[in-house]
């Protein structure tokens, strides 16, 4: 990890993006429902919205991503492009690390929705990692929102915010439910840092990287 810049690891799916209202909208048209039969308090997998006997969630998201260009087309979630440039404004490296690339044979369209979404709403960044692993990239501080990347990175030591949705409800706190909430957080935690005191994050039973 570089020790001479503040890192914040950032997902994109239902974090910065709203995803899970982007795919409510495709799954409508996918399942030929009316969009308000589909349930907004989904799990993780979707299985409210009764996929599986039409192929499953990765059938889903194939067609989701190659026909209706979901990548593109999906809004941000209130007031995060513009906190973000805050944050990359007072000195913090902006690391976006997603899983985007888990199915195949599509991730070129993946990968360029994905830079272009980024650039039309000026979401700053310094690095763009597409990958499972994301504690392999090293950051003082991660914000996800999918339960299983944040049990291993928290499992692994990794200081991790939860951006709540309703998929991680019964996921432990630090939590943030709007990105207020999260400059909030990530403030608190860049100053622990730069006074060398980066350590303990109020969720009893993990720690933070060490700067």
């Amino acid at each position: 990890m570089n020790k001479s810049v503040f890192i914040l690891g950032v997902d994109l799916d239902g974090v910065v993006g709203d995803f899970y209202g982007a795919m409510r909208e495709v799954a409508a048209l996918w399942l030929n429902r009316p969009v308000n039969e589909l349930t907004e308090n989904v799990s993780f997998g979707l299985d409210e919205w009764d996929i599986n006997n039409f192929g499953g969630y990765e059938r889903l998201h194939r067609y989701a991503v190659t026909q209706c260009n979901l990548f593109s087309n999906m809004r941000p979630i209130k007031d995060a492009p513009s906190i973000l440039r805050k944050l990359s404004g007072r000195g913090i490296r902006i690391r976006i690390i997603t899983n985007r690339l888990f199915l195949k044979y599509f991730h070129r369209a993946t990968i360029t929705q994905t830079v272009d979404w980024l650039d039309k709403h000026d979401i700053p960044y310094w690095d763009i990692c597409f990958m499972n692993d994301k504690g392999a990239v090293g950051a003082h501080v991660y914000i996800d929102d999918a339960p299983r990347n944040i049990i291993n990175l928290r499992k692994n030591g990794c200081r991790t915010i939860v951006f709540s949705n309703s998929t991680n409800r019964d996921m432990p706190a630090p939590k943030a439910d709007n990105w207020h909430e999260v400059e909030s957080l990530v403030m608190e935690s860049l100053d622990e840092w730069q006074t060398g005191t980066l350590g303990l994050f109020g969720a009893e039973g993990f720690r933070a990287v060490s700067a």
